[in-house]
């Protein structure tokens, strides 16, 4: 077994015994496991693998992501935080220095975080509507980058209303859109053009990268705010 950095930081890759490769982050709280991620110890280091198939995130990172804008240190607004799978990742990369306002809709799956905020200080969890981003202004600060996954018709929308709120000039957004939560009528492809249209009217868009065979019929889309 073997362990190196990614080219992302924050980011490890895991070389197992049979030599296949896979993703990891460094666990920011030892010994924890969010949702029965494989842990491995190196040179006195615990890292997470992160496991495509239960986030997005990790998908588009092994799909070959150019674009990624999440390091130690940033603030991130994250849409759709759910039980925190995705987020806890995130929490390992940005570390103690940095921050995650994670804003959730549901109470009952926002009680699920309680366990994994209890230890993970620099995880906020809000209870929301994304839609509705006046409604949190006093919990959330300027961020250096929203995560959205949220399935929802007005998924593009959710983004740009939060960035103008929220984002710091030349801030990112990254978003998983799946196409069948926003019209099951067209084909994905005619969806993921109508998206990135909508988002380029406001941002400049740097990426659109399919999440196939991880995610059927989801994108992840990486943008900049001028």
């Amino acid at each position: 077994m073997r362990i190196r950095k990614h080219r992302f930081p924050g980011v490890y890759v895991f070389i197992d015994e049979d030599g296949s490769e896979k993703i990891a982050t460094r666990n920011l709280v030892p010994g924890q496991k969010i949702y029965g991620e494989r842990l491995i110890k190196s040179e006195g280091e615990e890292y997470r693998i992160w496991n495509p198939r239960r986030s997005k995130l990790a998908a588009a990172i092994l799909n070959g992501l150019k674009n990624f804008p999440i390091k130690p240190g940033s603030s991130v607004l994250y849409l759709g935080i759910a039980s925190g799978t995705t987020a806890s990742h995130v929490s390992d990369i940005v570390g103690w220095e940095g921050r995650i306002f994670g804003i959730e809709f549901s109470p009952r799956v926002l009680r699920e975080l309680v366990p994994l905020v209890e230890e993970r200080r620099n995880i906020i969890p809000i209870l929301g509507d994304a839609t509705k981003p006046e409604e949190y202004r006093a919990l959330v600060t300027k961020v250096d980058v929203i995560f959205e996954d949220v399935a929802q018709p007005t998924q593009a929308k959710i983004l740009i209303d939060n960035a103008r709120a929220y984002l710091r000039s030349g801030g990112y957004g990254m978003i998983s859109v799946k196409s069948r939560s926003i019209d099951v009528t067209k084909e994905p492809e005619q969806v993921f053009r109508e998206v990135e249209k909508e988002l380029g009217e406001y941002f400049e868009v740097l990426e659109r990268l399919s999440l196939e065979p991880y995610e059927k019929d989801h994108a992840l889309f990486v943008v900049r705010k001028p």
